[in-house]
């Protein structure tokens, strides 16, 4: 299916790998330029090569850390005009409530939480004085399940849920749409590595980690590719009527 996106351009936050770099090779499969974000620049690179090799699309990058609300502004200044913001950047760590010291909690905020609210913030005047674009906002399940050991990560979520319905309530008037995806568990490096971490606490034996996902919907997690995929399609024309609301891709949990 033609996503209509050719020609369009794209900044991914967290681009470098995971969801975000699925969500990029998505997105330029569909003729999509590219502006990648991330910390690493190496990361970024190789990112960025593969991307421009496999669908001869211009890919820009910048390195940064979205944790501050003055590189942000400098970010966007930066990147000039585009048609679609996805905001993904950040993991918020696990821990219940006297866990997740107040430093560890405001860390994990100021990047996932106000990073996506100020790039949001940053980049509307830009969208709505050019005609229009589409924010994506990739944000997480717990949002929804409140688990009290994932206590910073499911307020975080809840927040960014609310942000994404309130402001898409009213960017219909500056033709912008304002999405939201909540992914469950996700096959990226970084969730194989805390199950090794746990295969090794309960089994003594780190390669047994794929046992962990024997419970899930299907007998696993889903792939980055699967939300890139949604990613895509929902900053597309061909979803142009959707705003204000949120997918939760979790295998039915």
């Amino acid at each position: 299916m033609d996503l209509e996106l050719k020609g369009r351009r794209a900044l991914v936050t967290g681009g470098s790998k995971g969801i975000g770099r699925a969500a990029a090779a998505r997105l330029a499969e569909a003729g999509c330029d590219l502006l990648l974000v991330a910390r690493t620049q190496a990361a970024l690179d190789a990112a960025a090569q593969d991307l421009r090799g496999r669908h001869q699309i211009d890919v820009r990058t910048i390195a940064a850390d979205l944790s501050s609300d003055e590189t942000v502004r400098a970010v966007a200044a930066e990147a000039g005009a585009f048609d679609i913001l996805v905001n993904n950047a950040g993991a918020i760590p696990p821990g219940s409530l006297l866990k997740v010291d107040d430093a560890t909690w405001r860390r994990a905020w100021d990047l996932k939480v106000f990073g996506f609210i100020s790039l949001a913030r940053a980049a509307y005047p830009m969208l709505a004085g050019r005609g229009g674009g589409v924010i994506v906002n990739v944000i997480g399940a717990a949002g929804e399940s409140f688990d009290p050991n994932y206590i910073t990560g499911s307020a975080g979520n809840a927040a960014l849920m609310a942000f994404t319905r309130a402001l898409g309530r009213a960017s219909h008037a500056d033709a912008i749409r304002v999405v939201g995806i909540n992914p469950g568990p996700v096959l990226t490096e970084r969730l194989e590595m805390l199950l090794r971490a746990r295969a090794e606490r309960e089994f003594g034996e780190p390669g047994r980690w794929p046992e962990l996902l024997s419970g899930l919907p299907f007998g696993r997690a889903a792939t980055p590719d699967e939300i890139g995929a949604a990613v895509a399609f929902l900053a597309s024309p061909r979803s142009g009527y959707t705003s204000g609301t949120i997918l939760t891709i979790n295998g039915g949990v």
